[in-house]
């Protein structure tokens, strides 16, 4: 295999069958830079994370070399996992898998939940070579009475994480990681782990993470050519614009009366918004769709399928085809205000200039002051090159409880002292998690005997409906009410539309169309609609709740309001609206440091950080002798006491920067902590108390100068 992987060729080493249809059948007169430089790293069997913009050849890159080691080591049974954390997504990937698949007389099947049992039955008979899944199926497969878990992932050597980074940056990364460990244990073998990302700011700290267990005992390679290249002046050309346009109303029609005849995904950062946004689209007669979460997965089928095969027209959707679903060849994408961070703005970017000829281009349309300072930060941040690294959220102790009561749920029995050896030493499933353990004997989740754990009746009574369902995902969904036009499922909205007093019919806003309310089943959670003209509302719970800004962004924020100008094109509403803003802001922002300032509207004092909403978060808990302790802390300030005076202001924050503190927790956000309930309350506060802190954030705030200062009271 040395000798071989000296070869001029990449291709050379790739299966001669799989070379045939690369040439002949797909036509490509070779292969990307991506995917000849993955070539040799998968096929000795290096874990790999592989680095590319959207649209820029991933999957085969990952798919030829691991393929071509199947047919070349005979690999049997199901050996390749394909893990996305979109259903959508592997609907869209698994045609291309079943083609490649073929070519070597292989096979590629899809399981998720919403697979029919027939056919999942059919794959526990003929075991496919891959199989497309997310890690909650795998999870539900390791835990279920009709799978033989043993048999079926006996011949597992390769997993293949698409979207990694979408995976690594919240719990269900956590929780994939989890599955991983306990899949190698089950299959007996260390496996071959490949990540596929889009453009992250720490790959070898994100390729580190998803080995797990095996950092730095196996080899591993971040692929990533095009990050070799010479980066031009600016970040990957294209027609960035930004414009204000003061409302959503006038929003819908901006994009109806540009670039007609075109196709164009507009991106919003709500439900509310699609659904808005999407109405006010049709009654101006453009041919619109809409996608976000909250639409039946029939209803977002058919609207990505005809958006797919259309051409003048125009799809809504929230971040749920930011990913790769494929919704054909687009000419522009335009963005509402902005996406949380410059990863998000990069995916959405790549989803255009993917036809020979065409360039990416991406319209920002702020719709209020706030989302046009917003989008100037994150393009003024994005200009630089800069991208927010993955970090994978700190202490994860829910999900150590989950995954011992799963352990126990799929092994019916295990050892008291021998539950660790599932996880290999993975930092949060070893020693730390002994205390939890503890508690879950203590609290009757487990039972003990004869030093062996097993399913208690808290647990049997907390989660076993449905076969233990819901202990196979992190996440707990809104307990949201299904909505159906006669035997037609639309998709679900907030109860709380079905409950707040109305004048006359009561009317929803879902799939971009008004429906008015006929029966509501309280008791099964559904209510029938039927069609109507207009005056239908959209709402879900936290469609309207504060998206903090990382410290990164608000710094950006600052410098905007202290003059600088993103290099993309401004149009004159957006340059106009921008010089007002920084007016406004003159005497909360200083380029030598942060500013408190006493008067104004109110009586408040307000420290101007512009740090964000958890360093801010942080400040508060810190500075509490001269911190408001009745404040909500916000992405740009922190309230401070009215009386407090300089001296005080020194003395505290000399104090507290020695010596941090983690937020304060109100028990009932414990609530949207997913398995909160099986932590001793100590441990689940402590948990959501290192989620909401910005220690590094915090403290190169305390670092920086600050003045007072006195704002002049507006006139009456």
């Amino acid at each position: 295999m040395t000798e071989s992987s000296e070869l001029s060729d990449p291709l050379d080493r790739l299966h001669r069958g799989l070379v045939h249809h690369i040439v002949n059948s797909l036509g490509w007169p070779g292969l990307r830079p991506l995917q000849q430089e993955a070539i040799a790293p998968l096929m000795d069997g290096s874990d790999a994370i592989l680095l590319a913009p959207t649209a820029g050849g991933k999957t085969e890159a990952a798919c030829f070399p691991v393929l071509s080691r199947m047919a070349e080591e005979n690999w049997t049974g199901t050996s390749v996992l394909y893990v996305c954390p979109l259903k959508a997504l592997l609907n869209n990937l698994l045609p291309r898998l079943e083609t490649y698949t073929s070519w070597l007389g292989r096979t590629a099947a899809l399981w998720h939940g919403d697979v029919p049992q027939t056919r999942r039955k059919r794959i526990l008979r003929e075991r496919p070579d891959v199989l497309l899944t997310t890690p909650e199926s795998l999870e539900a497969m390791l835990v279920s009475a009709n799978v033989d878990h043993r048999a079926f992932f006996s011949g597992l050597r390769t997993i293949v994480v698409d979207e990694v980074h979408a995976f690594a940056g919240d719990d269900r990364g956590w929780h994939l990681l989890a599955v991983l460990e306990r899949l190698e244990r089950v299959a007996g073998r260390p496996v071959q782990r490949v990540g596929l990302s889009a453009t992250v700011g720490n790959p070898q700290e994100l390729l580190t993470w998803l080995q797990g267990s095996g950092a730095g005992k196996r080899t591993a390679r971040v692929v990533a050519p095009h990050l070799r290249e010479q980066a031009p002046a600016l970040p990957p050309p294209g027609d960035i614009e930004l414009d204000y346009v003061g409302s959503l109303a006038n929003a819908a029609t901006v994009i109806a009366a540009l670039h007609r005849g075109e196709k164009r995904l507009v991106f919003c950062e709500s439900r509310g918004y699609v659904e808005k946004l999407g109405e006010a689209l049709r009654a101006k007669g453009v041919t619109t769709f809409l996608s976000h979460a909250s639409l039946s997965v029939d209803e977002r089928r058919r609207a990505e399928e005809a958006f797919a095969e259309a051409r003048d027209c125009v799809i809504v959707s929230t971040s749920t085809l930011e990913l790769g679903i494929d919704v054909g060849d687009l000419d522009r994408v335009i963005q509402i205000d902005a996406p949380a961070t410059v990863a998000s703005f990069l995916q959405r970017l790549g989803r255009t200039g993917r036809r020979p000829g065409s360039q990416r281009n991406c319209l920002f349309l702020a719709v209020d002051e706030a989302g046009l300072l917003s989008a100037a930060a994150l393009l003024l941040l994005w200009s630089r090159g800069w991208v927010e690294p993955v970090v994978a959220p700190p202490e994860p102790r829910h999900i150590a409880a989950q995954q011992i009561l799963a352990l126990c749920l799929q092994e019916h029995r295990v050892g008291e002292r021998l539950w660790r050896e599932w996880w290999h030493g993975l930092g949060p499933f070893g020693a730390s998690a002994e205390p939890i353990v503890r508690h879950l004997i203590d609290e009757g989740y487990l039972d003990l005997d004869g030093g062996l754990m097993f399913i208690g009746p808290e647990a049997e009574r907390r989660f076993g409906f449905r076969h233990f369902m819901d202990l196979t995902a992190v996440f707990t969904a809104a307990p949201e009410f299904t909505v159906l036009s006669g035997r037609t499922q639309i998709g679900t909205t907030d109860p709380a539309l079905l409950t707040d007093e109305v004048v006359g019919p009561r009317r929803l806003l879902l799939a971009g169309r008004s429906w008015q309310v006929t029966y509501i089943d309280w008791s099964r959670r559904r209510c029938f609609v039927e069609p109507v003209d207009g005056g239908g509302r959209a709402r879900w719970g936290g469609a309207g709740l504060l998206r903090a800004a990382s410290y990164e962004l608000m710094r950006a924020a600052r410098e905007v309001l202290l003059g600088a100008t993103p290099p993309v094109t401004l149009t004159r509403r957006a340059e106009g609206a921008l010089a007002q803003s920084r007016e406004g802001s003159a005497e909360v922002v200083h380029p030598g440091g942060t500013v408190i300032v006493r008067g104004g509207r109110d009586t408040n004092v307000r420290w101007w950080t512009w740090a964000g909403y958890r360093a801010n978060a942080t400040l508060a808990a810190t500075l509490t002798s001269v911190a408001d302790p009745f404040q909500r802390p916000t992405d740009a300030y922190v309230r401070l006491r009215e009386d407090i005076t300089p001296q005080e202001w020194k003395k505290a924050v000399a104090e507290g920067a020695e010596h941090l503190c983690l937020p304060a927790v109100d028990p009932r956000a414990l609530a949207g902590l997913k398995f909160s309930a099986t932590l001793p309350q100590r441990l689940a506060e402590a948990t959501l108390a290192s989620r909401l802190a910005d220690l590094e954030g915090a403290a190169a705030s305390l670092r920086e100068p600050s003045r007072f200062t006195t704002r002049q009271s507006p006139p009456s």
